[in-house]
């Protein structure tokens, strides 16, 4: 499980590196409200990346489940299939991104004035890239799903190595401000995802596809849109979820909006130890399930847990003793560093509870269980909603409640997602995919 959670945390961290590169770059080059304008994206940019994990997710089961029962010739029809579906909807994502984002950003997430043509600006030209990253993770999944998590990490390394280079040359070189950064985001994307195809074709001759190979199977693209709905729907969850934090945030000025952007970058990176294991478990246990292994399915999902919760303590502890080194580099200003050290300190707290059942919806995803994820995600999302907005105006809580309203979220998703792996509902029904055989 080490082995296959590795390089799929190391990526992860690769990610996150060269998308901390864009806050540090323009904040130092390009000024506080240039990088309150980037992370005002944040949340609802994660929107139209949940369609894109959720359904590539939902064709990765397909394909660990028959590559698990040695059915080479399904393997080959499910991703082929899979690929033309998240194509499809990565086209659909970029028209509406550009279309749609001086409304949304006006209305919906309530940016602040100052901010806001810048923020649509980002939007926009990022927005235009999301086919790259549609078909990045579609291509990702299918690796992963043959077991070869290994081969992302190379593709990551591209796009952050290129990502930075290009950042330092748009922004700080060219004083393109978030329009470059934004540019480079695109570039090293289309070049990630050509090098995954490259590799794909060349490395298994099961992917070696002819254009016209890559057709529309309907009854695989059903079984990928049953499968891979409920965990777009759950990530969809989040997404809106945070962006109503978000809200809340702009609603207490642009500092306090700069200040969450670096505060909520932090937290990303404590998510990575339980988010990779939940991409682990989803594949280990989808692979075991196919081969009928389903004791070593509670075993994996026994380790992974301790093992999410070992990591995300390890990273935590380290935000929690140097939260004014990490400030440091994103070039606050003095307000908004205050804001931002307590925010790291509650989340170094606050994530440990986080990573000790997200493990766990990989292996509900794995027995084809996806709408568990989604009532978890929905239940924790509204409570941490709804907390932000009874309090924000109170004497007690006040502005802090942006980064506490987790406690009480993670709390009620943990009890939740125990309670159904305790309940063995998710061994139901574990086999069988729908799609004709």
């Amino acid at each position: 499980m080490l082995a296959f959670m590795l390089p799929i945390l190391a990526g992860a961290l690769l990610q996150q590196l060269y998308h901390t590169a864009d806050t540090v770059i323009v904040g130092n080059f390009s000024g506080q409200h240039a990088l309150a304008a980037v992370g005002t994206t944040n949340t609802f940019a994660f929107l139209f990346l949940a369609v894109a994990i959720g359904f590539s997710a939902g064709n990765g089961v397909l394909v660990s489940q028959h590559f698990g029962a040695g059915k080479e010739a399904l393997v080959r029809r499910d991703a082929a299939a899979g690929i033309r579906f998240l194509l499809a909807l990565g086209a659909a994502a970029a028209l509406a991104g550009i279309l749609f984002a001086r409304p949304a950003f006006r209305i919906f997430v309530g940016a602040p004035p100052e901010i806001l043509d810048d923020t649509v600006l980002y939007f926009q030209i990022y927005a235009a890239g999301l086919l790259f990253q549609y078909g990045y993770n579609i291509l990702a999944a299918i690796l992963r799903s043959v077991g070869d998590s290994a081969a992302t990490l190379y593709f990551l390394l591209i796009a952050s190595v290129l990502n930075i280079a290009l950042d330092i040359l748009f922004v700080a070189v060219f004083h393109w401000g978030v329009a470059g950064v934004a540019i480079a985001t695109d570039i090293s994307q289309g070049c990630s995802v050509a090098a995954a195809w490259f590799y794909m074709k060349r490395r298994y001759p099961v992917f070696r596809y002819r254009l016209r190979e890559l057709r529309w199977h309907r009854a695989i693209v059903r079984d990928t849109f049953r499968i891979g709905l409920p965990i777009a729907v759950q990530l969809v969850i989040v997404s809106l979820g945070l962006t109503l934090i978000q809200r809340a945030v702009n609603g207490f000025g642009a500092v306090m909006t700069a200040s969450f952007t670096v505060g909520q970058r932090m937290e990303l990176y404590l998510h990575l130890p339980c988010n990779s294991l939940q991409t682990t478990l989803a594949t280990f246990t989808g692979q075991n399930v196919g081969a009928g292994r389903l004791d070593r399915v509670r075993q994996g999902a026994r380790q992974g847990v301790l093992l999410s919760i070992v990591f995300t303590a390890l990273l935590s502890a380290l935000v929690w003793c140097f939260p004014a080194e990490i400030i440091r580099f994103f070039g606050l200003s003095e307000q908004a560093a205050v804001y931002c050290e307590a925010h790291l300190r509650a989340i170094a707290l606050i994530n440990v509870i986080l990573g000790a059942y997200i493990p766990l919806f990989g292996v509900f995803q794995g027995t084809r269980h996806t709408a568990i994820p989604t009532m978890v995600a929905l239940a924790a999302l509204t409570v941490r909603v709804s907390i932000t907005y009874l309090v924000k105006d109170t004497a007690f809580f006040g502005s802090s409640i942006i980064w506490w309203n987790g406690l009480f979220g993670f709390c009620t998703g943990g009890l939740i997602a125990w309670g159904c792996y305790w309940s063995k509902y998710w061994m139901r029904n574990k086999l069988a995919p729908r799609a004709a055989d």
